[in-house]
C-alpha cells in the first residue's frame, strides 16, 4: 500500500521522526525489541535499516585511555583518508575511563556519529580489565540468587546501568554490544555453554529495559567467526543486530561467515562485522556479504602495515559502498 504525504507523516511522528526524516522509518516489521525505546534509537534503527544491503557503514574502535591518546585512530584516519568513520567504538574496560568514555560518546553523537560501546566485563569476583575478562567465573551459580557470584555480577550490571543511563538522560541513542564473541573460549561469558549465556543475556536485557529503563540502547549480538553456532541465539525478543567478527588477515569477501549468520537470523536483523582486522575490500561486499557496518580494531588492526595501508585506507574510506561520518544524515545528530 502507497501512503499520501498526510498518512506518511503520521506515520512518521508515531515513531518521533516527523521532523525531517524519511517516511521508510516507520515499517512495522523493523521495529526495535524493547517496545519503550526512545525516538532517539527508533530514528537511528531505521536509518540503519534502510541502509542494509545498499551501503556498509565505517567503524572504528577507538584505543580508550592508554598512550597515546583517545583520538589517536581517529586522528590517523583523518590524516591518511580526509573522512572519519560513521561509527565510533567504543569500551567500557577501565573505571577510571569511564566518565570520560561516556564524554567521548556524547561529543561523538552530538557531532554527527553512531557510538557504538562494548564491554569487557572482568570477572565480577576478581575485578575490572581486559586480563580478567579472561579468567573464569561461576557463571551457573552467579544465575542463582543470594550467591556470593549473583551480588558481585549484579553489582557490575548496576554500575554499567548507571553509566548507560547518563548517555541515556543526555539523549544518545547507543549500539549496544555485551558479551561479545560469546562462542569463543576466551571470555568467561562463553565458557558455560548456550543455555548459561542465553540465561545471562535475558537477565542483563531485563535489567537494563525493564528496572533501569535504558530505552537508548540497540542490543547487538556478536558471534566469534570461528563458531556462529545457533545454539547460542537468545531470540528476535532481545536482539536488534546480530554480528561476527574476524581478524584473518586475507579475509576475503567474508560471505561464508555473512551466510553463518544469515542462516540463523534471515531477514529478520540486520547483520554487522562487530570487530575486524583489516577493513573488508567494499569492492568485495554485496549481495553475498550485505555487512550493514564493519569495526576496525584499534591500533596495529589500523595503522600496521601488514593490515590496512594508506593507500588501500584512502580508496576504502572514499568509495561509494561505504558510508563516513560526514555522509550521516544531519537528523541523525543527538541533540544537546
Amino acid at each position: 500500500m502507497r501512503l499520501d504525504r498526510r498518512q506518511a507523516l503520521a506515520a512518521a511522528a508515531v515513531l518521533g521522526l516527523a521532523h525531517g526524516a524519511p517516511a521508510w522509518a516507520a515499517a512495522p516489521d523493523r521495529t526495535l525489541s524493547n517496545a519503550r525505546a526512545t525516538p532517539a534509537a527508533r530514528r537511528l534503527y531505521a536509518y540503519l535499516w534502510s541502509q542494509y544491503e545498499r551501503k556498509t557503514l565505517t567503524g572504528q574502535q577507538e584505543q580508550g585511555s592508554g598512550p597515546p591518546n583517545p583520538n589517536g585512530e581517529l586522528d590517523y584516519l583523518q590524516r591518511v583518508t580526509g573522512k572519519l568513520p560513521a561509527i565510533l567504538g567504543l569500551d567500557y574496560i577501565d573505571p577510571a575511563d569511564n566518565d570520560a568514555v561516556n564524554d567521548r560518546a556524547t561529543d561523538w553523537a552530538r557531532t554527527g556519529g553512531i557510538a557504538t560501546i562494548c564491554w569487557h566485563w572482568g570477572a565480577p569476583d576478581v575485578g575490572t580489565g581486559y586480563e580478567n575478562s579472561k579468567k573464569d567465573f561461576d557463571l551457573v551459580a552467579a544465575l542463582k540468587p543470594g550467591t556470593p557470584q549473583n551480588t558481585a555480577m549484579m553489582r557490575d550490571i548496576t554500575e554499567v546501568a548507571r553509566l548507560l543511563s547518563v548517555l541515556r538522560d543526555r539523549g544518545v541513542p547507543v549500539l549496544w554490544r555485551p558479551l561479545h564473541e560469546f562462542t569463543g573460549t576466551w571470555f568467561w561469558w562463553g565458557r558455560h555453554g548456550p543455555e548459561a549465556f542465553k540465561a545471562l543475556w535475558a537477565l542483563m536485557y531485563d535489567q537494563f529495559t525493564r528496572v533501569h529503563r535504558l530505552d537508548n540502547l540497540i542490543w547487538v549480538l556478536g558471534w566469534a567467526g570461528q563458531n556462529v553456532d545457533p545454539a547460542w541465539y537468545p531470540g528476535r525478543a532481545t536482539v536488534d543486530v546480530a554480528g561476527a567478527d574476524i581478524y584473518v588477515q586475507d579475509h576475503g569477501n567474508l560471505a561464508p561467515m555473512f551466510a553463518q549468520v544469515k542462516a540463523i537470523v534471515g531477514d529478520t536483523l540486520p547483520i554487522c562485522l562487530h570487530e575486524n582486522g583489516p577493513v573488508p575490500d567494499p569492492a568485495l561486499l554485496g549481495p553475498s556479504a550485505d555487512w550493514l557496518w564493519f569495526m576496525t580494531w584499534h591500533t596495529r588492526w589500523l595503522t600496521g602495515a601488514d593490515q590496512n595501508t594508506p593507500e588501500q585506507l584512502r580508496r576504502d574510506f572514499n568509495s561509494q559502498r561505504y558510508v563516513t561520518k560526514d555522509e550521516l544524515p544531519g537528523w541523525l545528530r543527538a541533540k544537546r
